[in-house]
């Protein structure tokens, strides 16, 4: 666009030059002619002696010129006449018959008209020249953003949706505007990935603990021969299985809305049997007691899944890590219900000891999610999780009491 613009301005600009200059050589060597004519009228009417060197000062260096008076003399001035063909020429004639003739070369015009010419290639290089380093200029920082966005786009297609570094602004409206459209659907596809992910993992977390209990009562039942304890095994087996199902009721719950803190009581002591029976062959297998003690008939306000599911962490927690018998123990606090689980192993580390609720903090083998999904449990329905004690480790989970047990 910018060479077609010098063009169609340097061409006409040449030409307006080109008349301009040999205009100018045209009139200058007129008006030279006229103040030679002149300067002979002048001297001729007063009686002086028209001579060379009285008119040598009247005509430039580079012109030449011809004069001849009334008597028929000849005078020749300035330059030796151009050896060309058709040269500038200006001839004038005075009153008395005196004539004048100025010569100047064609060829000297001719060389002002091409270095005029010349300059305006010149600048027209320079304006092109610079032009094209503005349009790189501005076509980079056109690039670039656009440039951006398709690496964004590509991350996309790949799954990977994080944003690599922070944007700052294009200084182009439009841009900005697709690049802020696609930050934010980056945002929300990362958070979106991000609740899967952690739903698999709570999810793969919380259903090992009551498969492994039901396992471990369908091996009972193949290995026993008493049909009246097989049938109490497959009682407890089905009630694993509803305790299943509801984990997994909850686990969805959970995935698409925050639970709410439930307004009806639970009887504490049928939440904690149900402990009981679930995890009496594997503390049998390991040769380590379970036992309940405390403030029997409680109840409190809570979601009775929830429950179940920090009480079953707890205990596999003791199961794993600590030693001798695990104790369950019931009790109120104030306006709280609290279930303690403690064991008589050495206890939380003291360098565990205060990140032991941390996703991925472990004193053992294991993921280190457990006690990190039961705090999360507890936060969610309201009740409060914590270690009291390192040394036995004592886990309390403390539960809001019915209305009636706070007054």
């Amino acid at each position: 666009m910018v060479v077609v613009v010098v063009f169609l301005l340097g061409v006409p600009l040449g030409v307006a030059m080109r008349n301009g200059i040999q205009s100018s050589a045209a009139d200058s060597l007129r008006a030279e002619a006229q103040r030679l004519l002149n300067t002979v009228e002048v001297r001729t009417a007063r009686g002086e002696q028209v001579d060379q060197e009285s008119l040598q000062r009247q005509v430039s260096q580079d012109r030449s010129a011809t004069v001849v008076l009334t008597g028929g003399q000849t005078i020749l001035l300035g330059a030796p006449a151009p050896d060309e063909g058709n040269p500038l020429r200006v001839e004038l004639t005075g009153e008395q018959g005196e004539q004048v003739v100025v010569l100047e070369s064609r060829a000297r015009v001719t060389r002002q008209v091409h270095k005029a010419w010349l300059l305006i290639l010149i600048e027209a290089f320079f304006a092109v020249a610079t032009a094209g380093a503005l349009a790189a200029l501005q076509a980079r920082s056109l690039a670039r953003p656009l440039v951006d966005l398709a690496e964004a786009a590509e991350r996309f297609g790949s799954g990977d949706p994080r944003r690599r570094r922070h944007r700052r602004s294009y200084g182009l409206p439009e841009v900005d505007r697709v690049a802020d459209v696609l930050e934010r659907r980056a945002e929300r596809i990362s958070r979106i990935l991000a609740a899967e992910r952690q739903f698999a993992a709570n999810a793969s977390h919380q259903l090992r603990t009551p498969l492994t209990a039901l396992s471990m009562r369908l091996e009972e039942i193949t290995m026993s021969d008493d049909m009246d304890a097989m049938r109490d095994e497959a009682t407890v087996a089905l009630s694993q299985v509803e305790r299943l199902t509801e984990v997994v009721s909850q686990l969805l719950a959970q995935n698409r809305t925050p639970m709410a803190v439930s307004g009806d009581s639970i009887d504490i002591d049928k939440i904690v049997s149900q402990q009981l029976d679930e995890w009496s062959v594997a503390f049998s297998k390991a040769n380590r007691g379970l036992q309940l003690v405390g403030v029997p008939n409680l109840t409190a306000r809570a979601n009775p899944a929830s429950v179940s599911q920090i009480l079953a962490t707890l205990v596999e927690n003791a199961l794993a890590h600590g030693g001798g018998t695990v104790t369950i123990r019931t009790r109120t606090v104030g306006g709280s219900v609290v279930l303690e689980v403690t064991d008589e192993g050495g206890g939380v580390n003291d360098a565990l000891g205060h990140r032991i609720f941390e996703a991925g903090v472990s004193g053992g083998e294991s993921t280190g999610r457990g006690l990190a999904l039961a705090r999360d449990l507890a936060r969610a329905d309201g009740a409060r999780l914590e270690l009291v004690q390192q040394r036995p480790a004592v886990f309390a989970l403390f539960l809001a009491a019915p209305d009636e047990v706070i007054g």
